[in-house]
């Protein structure tokens, strides 16, 4: 096989306590915190790291003010490792830490890493059955707050890449690294998948914005009510919501976004599509609706809200 996972994503922040105190409420674990830096972790162990200096051994950051300098790939053994590593030094520095990851840089030059991956089991809440005609899962019992949501696992990673040479920058993970083309949206980006993942995508290369830098990273949940309520929270604790929930087109999955100040959005995500290999790689010559539905309301206007079709807005 080979790349299973999101290992670990970092940021270089400028004010690491506000960072702190959005992951905290966005349902991370805090791990560690010093003066310069923080790590946290989701449910089944990847790592989140806040820094206000990143190592000076990584690529220059690709755009100005907070952002994302690197994402760490989990692979499933030390030959896979090995493998990869060797396809990736042909034509670039490969660097090796203390912590066995190997870092490098990608074609639009971000950071990149690889190591073994280190799941651990997740301790997640049970999630209530549904109820629906002729299908009832949930009998003599009611559904309960979700409480503090706690995301499952960093999902995916969506990046912003220039569209010259986007070509070149998407080729680099399908033929070095083993992921592969679920949906090409020509005007847009292309979604890949890793090799020991099912989900539609783990990563998004979007070259509709034509510039280099952090989109957004998602987040699993247990369900959809996690995704409201994981939201209604953020919102109560006073950060800004940058999408009303929804469900994408592509991937399918009920997502709620919110701007991060480590630079771009946060997603939490629930209900991806899960595809195998028998799903064959979708080819979209114009781009899709972003989403099937978003939330709409006209209960707070003084007139009704206009009824419209899904906007095609093109990036997630």
């Amino acid at each position: 096989m080979g790349i299973d996972r999101i290992e670990s994503v970092t940021y270089e922040v400028d004010d690491l306590e506000e960072c702190v105190r959005f992951f905290v409420d966005f349902g991370l674990a805090l791990r560690h915190r010093d003066d310069e830096r923080a790590e946290l972790s989701t449910l089944v162990g990847q790592t989140f790291h806040l820094m206000t200096a990143a190592e000076p051994e990584l690529p220059a950051p690709l755009e100005a003010g907070p952002t994302i300098r690197e994402v760490v790939w989990g692979v499933d053994s030390p030959e896979s490792l090995e493998r990869l590593v060797a396809a990736v030094g042909t034509d670039r520095t490969v660097r090796w830490t203390d912590d066995g990851v190997a870092h490098f840089a990608d074609e639009s030059g971000f950071g990149v890493g690889l190591t073994v991956a280190r799941p651990v089991e997740p301790q997640a809440r049970d999630v209530a059955a549904d109820n629906r005609w002729g299908a009832v899962g949930r009998w003599n019992d009611s559904v309960v707050s979700t409480g503090q949501v706690r995301p499952i696992r960093m999902c995916h990673v969506a990046l912003n890449i220039e569209k010259a040479g986007a070509q070149e920058a998407t080729d680099f993970y399908l033929d070095r690294l083993g992921f592969r083309a679920t949906d090409i949206v020509k005007p847009m980006g292309t979604f890949m998948q890793a090799e020991g993942d099912d989900d539609q995508h783990n990563l998004l290369l979007c070259h509709r914005p034509d510039r280099a830098g952090a989109n957004h990273v998602s987040f699993e949940v247990p369900s959809f009510d996690d995704v409201i309520e994981g939201g209604n929270h953020m919102i109560e604790r006073g950060w800004r919501e940058a999408r009303r929930l929804g469900r994408h087109t592509v991937g399918s999955n009920v997502f709620r976004f919110l701007h991060a100040p480590c630079g771009g959005r946060v997603e939490y995500a629930a209900d991806m599509d899960r595809v195998d290999d028998s799903y064959e790689t979708r080819v979209h010559e114009e781009t899709p609706p972003h989403h099937v539905w978003t939330l709409r309301t006209n209960r707070d206007a003084e007139q009704p809200a206009e009824i419209t079709t899904p906007r095609n807005e093109g990036t997630r």
